[in-house]
């Protein structure tokens, strides 16, 4: 076998692997020989074939599983012979050559990564803690979680709940099946398309209304985005949401038994803290990353970015799978997740090399506390840490988010760290 690479770009090589035609044919006499004593022809008895025979009605069909062959055991011998780490799967050229075989092999290789300056990065890390105020508006946001409607028979306003009938059409074709009843729409709630809840205020129950609002350009339905459409409503119901007392009744929906109002706001305050550590530690590892990001630049793989785009894709097939969307109507652009794309694949490569250069192992103690801390807010906790360690795969999962998180913390040790005040809502709500 003859082997010789050449470097077509700073990742890309073209192989070109020649292996003897004698080869091929020891190989295709082997493979013949064996074939000759399975095949029924008629006119022969089992096993009698003359082999000039065989080969004349198999000869092509042997030589094209033999080069297959060729291809697959060739091409990582001479990968592994030359110091190769192919990014993905090869572009096979097969030769049209009569003697011997020779075959190109076109790849992307992965990028020699330096870590110059990956001790030097400067990193800000976020620091919070909870107020009281903070646990005041928490409670506040418990309690519009429990609010119930009152009928009233005003006009209707921001914030409240109305009950309609619609219809809708478009180009003069109804989109709506007809007539939809008695539909709920809470005005403020921006789930309707924008200019749908506007038209809704100052009508009162028993009143009907007609209005057109245009659906959005990146409306989910392509035959309905961007198009102009007339909507007639009838309203049935008019109601206003109430605020529940944080009484003891209202404090056990919350799982404190006690049904103090100082044990819900401690409890409630424990969840925040938990909720914080979180979020700080995210932000943290967001800085880190953009840090490293900024700091080390390589050449990506196109074959892993292409991958992670469809990665990033697959959400919006599913969606629209669910939502019976012709994937071809969805025209998803890919260049919106390219930048993206290659982020998580720089990131990613600079990590594992960040991994293996400063032999940073898995702490399986640490693996442990994730999942037990991950199993606190089930009703069964040692359930739920059963759960995990019965499948590899999920176990893995959080190995590996536990080895990122140690690596991450290797990084900040080796950093030049400041610290940044912020409060809780801008912490929560900037996540």
């Amino acid at each position: 076998m003859q082997v010789s690479v050449e470097k077509t770009s700073e990742l890309s090589r073209k192989m070109t692997v020649s292996v003897p035609e004698e080869v091929v044919q020891e190989k295709m006499a082997a493979r013949l020989k064996s074939l000759a004593r399975e095949v029924k022809i008629d006119g022969f008895r089992p096993g009698k074939v003359p082999p000039h025979v065989v080969k004349k009605m198999f000869g092509d069909r042997v030589r094209g599983e033999i080069t297959g062959d060729l291809i697959q055991s060739t091409y990582y011998e001479a990968i592994q012979n030359h110091d190769l780490k192919p990014a993905g799967y090869p572009h096979i050229h097969p030769s049209d050559e009569n003697e011997g075989f020779k075959y190109t092999a076109e790849f992307e290789v992965y990028p020699e990564i330096s870590l110059e300056g990956v001790d030097q990065l400067e990193i800000v890390r976020p620091v919070s803690k909870v107020e009281d105020i903070d646990v005041d508006d928490m409670i506040e946001k418990l309690r519009a979680q429990k609010k119930y409607w009152v009928l009233v028979e005003r006009e209707s306003a921001d914030q409240d709940r109305m009950t309609i009938n619609f219809s809708g059409t478009s180009e003069s074709e109804n989109f709506t099946d007809g007539k939809v009843e008695d539909f709920y729409v809470e005005i403020g709630a921006k789930k309707m398309i924008p200019g749908f809840e506007d038209n809704l205020i100052g009508i009162k129950a028993g009143e009907s209304k007609n209005f057109s609002v245009t659906f959005p350009e990146d409306y989910g339905n392509a035959k309905l985005a961007g198009k102009e459409a007339e909507f007639q409503i009838e309203v049935t119901k008019v109601e206003e949401p109430k605020l529940p007392d944080v009484d003891e009744a209202f404090i056990k929906e919350y799982g404190v038994e006690e049904g103090s109002v100082a044990s819900f706001r401690e409890d409630v305050r424990n969840n925040m803290e938990r909720e914080l550590i979180q979020a700080l530690h995210a932000k943290l590892k967001n800085a880190v990353m953009d840090a490293l990001y900024a700091k080390i630049q390589i050449a990506v793989p196109t074959t892993l970015v292409d991958q992670e785009i469809e990665n990033l894709m697959e959400p919006y097939k599913q969606t629209a799978k669910k939502q019976k969307i012709n994937l071809q109507d969805l025209q998803l652009p890919t260049d919106v997740f390219e930048e993206q794309a290659k982020r998580r694949v720089t990131l990613g490569l600079i990590m594992a090399e960040i991994i293996q250069k400063n032999t940073i192992q898995l702490d399986a103690n640490k693996v442990r506390s994730t999942i037990e801390d991950m199993a606190k807010s089930y009703e069964r906790p040692e359930d739920v840490v059963n759960w995990y360690y019965a499948d590899p795969k999920r176990l893995n999962d959080v190995q590996q988010m536990v080895l990122e998180d140690q690596t991450i913390e290797w990084l900040v040790s080796q950093s030049k760290v400041s610290e940044s005040a912020i409060s809780f809502g801008d912490v929560m709500d900037k996540r």
